[in-house]
């Protein structure tokens, strides 16, 4: 049963990830789908898009554009960003890791994996 749990939270995690990254959801969708979420797994998510698609990036006007329709349209995200930021996930993340050095689904594994431990 855990496989199972652990597999659908990475389903739910890449979701909202490629749902922003790719447009597949509509900020209402994505919100949706945030709602259930981590507080923490929200905030390394978002900041994973934000870091991936900086200045210079062909597809960042798109991509945090949606980013932007978000959190604008739904306030009560970015509240649950600051929340997940003081997560100690977050803390072992960023000194673990570079968010720029792993592709969405790497990404994904290793949050969800110690989301999970």
């Amino acid at each position: 049963m855990a496989d199972m749990a652990h597999a659908q939270a990475q389903r739910d995690a890449l979701r909202i990830l490629e749902g922003i990254e790719n447009g597949t959801m509509t900020a209402s969708q994505s919100a949706d789908a945030i709602e259930g979420a981590e507080p923490a797994m929200v905030y390394l998510i978002l900041t994973w898009i934000r870091s991936r698609y900086g200045a210079g990036h062909a597809a960042s006007d798109a991509v945090l554009g949606r980013l932007a329709e978000l959190t604008n349209k739904y306030p009560s995200i970015a509240a649950k960003m600051k929340e997940g930021k003081e997560d100690s996930i977050v803390e072992w993340f960023e000194d673990a890791y570079s968010y720029r050095e792993l592709d969405g689904k790497a990404f994904v594994e290793i949050v969800v994996d110690k989301f999970e431990s």
